[in-house]
């Protein structure tokens, strides 16, 4: 009995180009979509820890921690909050309040600050909103969030020490240099919310 062997087992030059040309095209839009991923991904941690942030304020006024400094009133009542400015959108401040007036004194990290948070990644603080149902008002001046003891309900207020109210939430807007936008909401009751 003679049996053929067969000796054609490998592969072609064509099939070898073929196998290589569709992994490089899978892994180039891996490595395309791979950077939004992240951008989005960055972007989110950002606003989780805005959010943290504001929270840990009010936790640490309903609790009544002390200050590090020593507070300029008496008696003062434990209240620390978050201060935003967009004409430094790169960074954001935890204070706490030592003279009760419901907005941040000082500069940078001095006077109140506590910690000063600056934003990497290209990543900034694009707008602030107050929401009255679906219409909204665009928020220019720096503002600070202030949570005094024994109310968990937020204070919004202007540098100048100026109360806003009249709105259902605040919305704080980041944006990445890629485009994609996270939203925290600030609730007067002292709900936050990130979408």
């Amino acid at each position: 009995m003679n049996k053929k062997i067969k000796t054609n087992a490998g592969m072609t030059y064509v099939e070898l180009i073929v196998v290589l040309s569709i992994f490089a095209i899978m892994s180039s839009v891996v490595i395309f979509n791979y950077g939004s991923f992240q951008d989005r991904v960055d972007l989110k941690n950002l606003a989780s820890d805005i959010a943290l942030q504001t929270v840990g304020a009010q936790k640490s006024a309903l609790s009544g921690l002390l200050p590090t400094q020593t507070p300029t009133v008496s008696p003062w009542k434990p209240a620390y909050g978050v201060y935003f400015n967009l004409a430094n959108n790169k960074s954001f401040i935890y204070f706490t309040d030592l003279n009760n007036s419901n907005f941040f004194n000082g500069t940078n990290c001095t006077g109140e600050c506590l910690n000063y948070i600056t934003i990497t990644k290209g990543s900034y603080i694009s707008r602030i909103d107050s929401y009255l149902g679906a219409v909204a008002t665009s928020i220019i001046n720096p503002i600070s969030i202030t949570f005094k003891r024994p109310n968990s309900s937020a204070i919004f207020s202007y540098s100048d020490g100026t109360s806003i109210t009249g709105f259902d939430y605040i919305q704080i807007t980041i944006s990445s240099q890629r485009g994609a936008v996270a939203l925290i909401k600030i609730y007067p009751s002292g709900r936050v919310q990130v979408n």
